[in-house]
Parts: C-alpha cells; structure tokens; sequence
C-alpha cells in the first residue's frame, strides 16, 4: 500500500475513535446516572486512538505498520466522521435521552471503522506486532455488546 494513501486511512481512523470518544464524553456528561459507563468507553476510544497513532509512530517508516488495523476506505472514513461530527453539534444543542445515546452508539460502533478495528482485534494474531497491539487493547473490546446490556438494563428499570 502506498505510504500516503495509508497515512490518511490512519488518519481518519485516529479522528474516527477521537470523535467517538468526544461524543461518549458528551452522553456522560448529559447523563449524570450513566456518567461512569460513557466515560469508561471515552477513554477507550481515546486508547484506541493512541494505539493506532503509536503504530503509525513506530512502524510505518519500517514497513511493519499492522495494515488491517484500518479500513481500505477513506470516503468511507471520511463519511462516518462527518456523522458523528454532526451528531456532536446536534446533541450539544438538543441532548438525547438515555435509550437514544445507546441506539446511536450502537449505530456508530457498526461503522466500518469501528468493525475493522475490532475485528483486528479479535482475530488470530499473525505476527509479534499485531500480537502486541491485541494486547496492549485487551480490556478495551466488545464495546457494541456492552452497550446494549447497558440499553437492556435502562430499559428493564424504566419499565
């Protein structure tokens, strides 16, 4: 893969988990009861974030960056952080409620960089760098089923 096409896929993927964790950090601070949950998965987009700059750091120029780490598709990245640009904007002048904060980070978490980040990270590791990456993520995985138990459980009490 060219160095310049893949420096803007890991670009966007780093502005995708940052965006997504600006936007969890917005549910915990909108939503003081649920305050704990969101910001645990702020701080994990944020980590996946750092992840990823640190393999760009370290082994790009070494021709050992981990290439599906990041998705092929920059529109694509491009697109999925516009949306959640957008819904930044929109939920700071109009918050959602609980159960909406969860269905739309639901909908984010299905997003083609979030699954080719997870999916990296659950596959079978091929050599010592993915080894390590997985590693270092291992207690950051599963954000998509972790919110909807957290939905479910909203959901159970408020009924």
């Amino acid at each position: 893969m060219e160095t310049n096409h893949l420096t803007e896929l890991i670009e966007e993927s780093i502005r995708l988990e940052l965006n997504i964790s600006e936007l969890y950090k917005l549910f915990a601070e909108t939503h003081p009861e649920d305050n704990e949950f969101w910001w645990q998965l702020h701080l994990e987009e944020k980590s996946h974030a750092t992840l990823i700059r640190a393999a760009r750091d370290s082994f790009i120029k070494r021709g050992k960056f981990p290439f599906n780490l990041v998705t092929d598709s920059i529109s694509t990245l491009q697109e999925s952080n516009l949306k959640v640009r957008k819904l930044i904007e929109c939920f700071q002048q109009n918050p959602p409620g609980r159960t909406e904060a969860c269905h739309t980070a639901i909908d984010l978490e299905q997003e083609v960089g979030e699954v080719h980040y997870t999916q990296f990270m659950e596959k079978k590791a091929e050599n010592v760098v993915e080894t390590v990456f997985q590693q270092l993520n291992r207690d950051d995985k599963d954000h998509e089923d972790r919110i909807r138990a957290y939905l479910n459980s909203i959901c159970s009490t408020q009924a």
